[in-house]
């Protein structure tokens, strides 16, 4: 389709990448406005390449712009967690049914290949280009680069995609009656590594998650191809322990082998890791409206930044990109009512993902190498085996469903109510697969009968 509608797409992230190609291939000429130097050309910084766990949704959004073949040549499978206890006793949970998994990507890797795809769609990427300004009445954006130097370029639509400090967002506030929120958690992060064994093979299960649980904090791992894997800590800012308490190499080298014994032997690396790895803040940022006079939309970590506990942000933005997409063959290019059912659709499922992505950090973090949590999640498992349509686990409704997130919010606190009376039944323990455990969680869900349509 030919349209002669000018588009700048600030940030050429993950999301801005792809929308750019999806705006593309709508007709519009689309160019790109980077802060940083092009990454490709660039060494990207330690403790920067934290690794992306690629699920159902993200998978929807890549195929639109035809790169999912290409991608699942780079991703690692992860069909469950692995959890590891201190005493080094090894558990497992799968993600979901038979074949369902997540997968391990590298977050440039995917963004680099993103970037390239762009431009062989006629996408123009500049870099080196810090927005400073918008001026929301003449859609005019204002640049300056490392060396000071200033420019500016207008267009008929302005995608500010440029992460959770968005200076789009930055202009909107400056608005009338604006509403934002921000907020951290009292956890930071730090990136790690599990270096690869001879010949790149895995020292550990290659086709997994793993987490080492520590009640207020947690260690996670990620495959890397080259049989690495990329850790992160995610740790108190302040108190004890915490990012603040360790402040020499004796007392991390203590810390680890004390805590995480068996990950310390397999990182041999560590203490110049955690000393030389910048410590990243965890935020969550809520805002409206996430438009401006059908000139401008906030989409990705912009509009909705979260925590990354449920492996979402990435896939949040790919499914924005994809509802974007539909909606403009829906209404024909038409951007005032574009615009107001995108944030219909996706501001209550931004704000539902937000907070079950800080849950879900609660039971990674505190519960998931527990007998209790092990048992629930496999009665669970089980009933839903049975009865699918009665019941679909949180987990898969959030990873490997097209659920709106808010949706599955609201049905995973219904499934905890009725887990809470199953889980209170005498000799649980044992009975857990007896019929007369499946007739009262099946009578449950019968009595309880406003559940989403699964």
């Amino acid at each position: 389709m030919s349209n002669n509608k000018q588009v700048i797409v600030l940030g050429s992230g993950l999301v801005g990448s792809l929308l750019s190609i999806i705006l593309t291939k709508h007709g519009y000429k689309v160019s790109v406005y980077e802060r940083r130097l092009d990454m490709r050309k660039e060494a990207i910084s330690a403790g920067r390449s934290i690794n992306l766990a690629l699920s159902h949704r993200g998978w929807g959004g890549l195929r639109i712009a035809g790169i999912e073949d290409e991608i699942k040549k780079v991703a690692i499978p992860m069909h469950g967690r692995v959890m590891h206890a201190i005493d080094g006793k090894i558990s497992y949970q799968p993600y979901g049914k038979e074949g369902e998994y997540i997968n391990s990507v590298s977050r440039g890797g995917l963004n680099c290949e993103l970037m390239t795809l762009a431009e062989q769609h006629g996408v123009e990427i500049n870099f080196n280009k810090r927005a400073v300004h918008v001026d929301l009445k003449n859609n005019i954006v204002f640049f300056e680069d490392e060396s000071g130097y200033k420019s500016q370029a207008s267009a008929d639509l302005i995608f500010g995609s440029d992460g959770a400090y968005s200076a789009a967002r930055l202009q909107l506030q400056l608005t009338d009656r604006y509403n934002y929120s921000q907020s951290y958690l009292e956890h930071g992060y730090k990136e790690l590594t599990i270096n690869a064994g001879a010949n790149q093979t895995f020292k550990l299960e290659k086709n997994a998650l793993h987490i080492w649980p520590r009640g207020g904090y947690m260690l996670i791992a990620l495959p890397n191809l080259d049989g690495s894997f990329t850790c992160t800590l995610f740790f108190p800012h302040q108190g004890k322990p915490s990012f603040e308490s360790l402040t020499n190499k004796a007392e991390v080298q203590n810390f680890f082998t004390s805590m995480f014994p068996d990950a310390v032997a397999l990182m041999p690396n560590l203490v110049n890791d955690f000393f030389s790895n910048p410590t990243g803040s965890l935020i969550t940022v809520k805002c409206a409206p996430w438009t401006f006079e059908n000139k401008l939309m906030l989409i990705g970590d912009a509009a909705h930044a979260i925590v990354p506990f449920f492996g979402q942000g990435m896939n949040c933005g790919f499914e924005d990109c994809a509802v974007l997409h539909n909606l403009i063959t829906k209404h024909n290019h038409q951007w005032n009512l574009i615009m107001a059912e995108f944030e219909k659709l996706r501001k209550p499922a931004a704000d539902g993902i937000a907070e079950l992505a800080v849950q879900n950090f609660i039971e990674m973090r505190d519960l998931v190498g527990k007998p209790e949590f092990l048992l629930r999640k496999k009665i669970e498992a089980a009933f839903s085996q049975k009865f699918p349509r009665l019941w679909k686990p949180l987990y898969s409704m959030v990873t490997f469903s097209d659920i709106p997130y808010h949706q599955a919010l609201a049905e995973g606190k219904r499934q905890d109510a009725i887990m809470e009376k199953i889980m209170a039944l005498p000799l649980i323990e044992t009975n857990w697969d007896s019929d007369d455990v499946i007739n009262k969680m099946h009578a449950l869900c019968i009595a309880n009968n406003d559940t989403i349509v699964l």
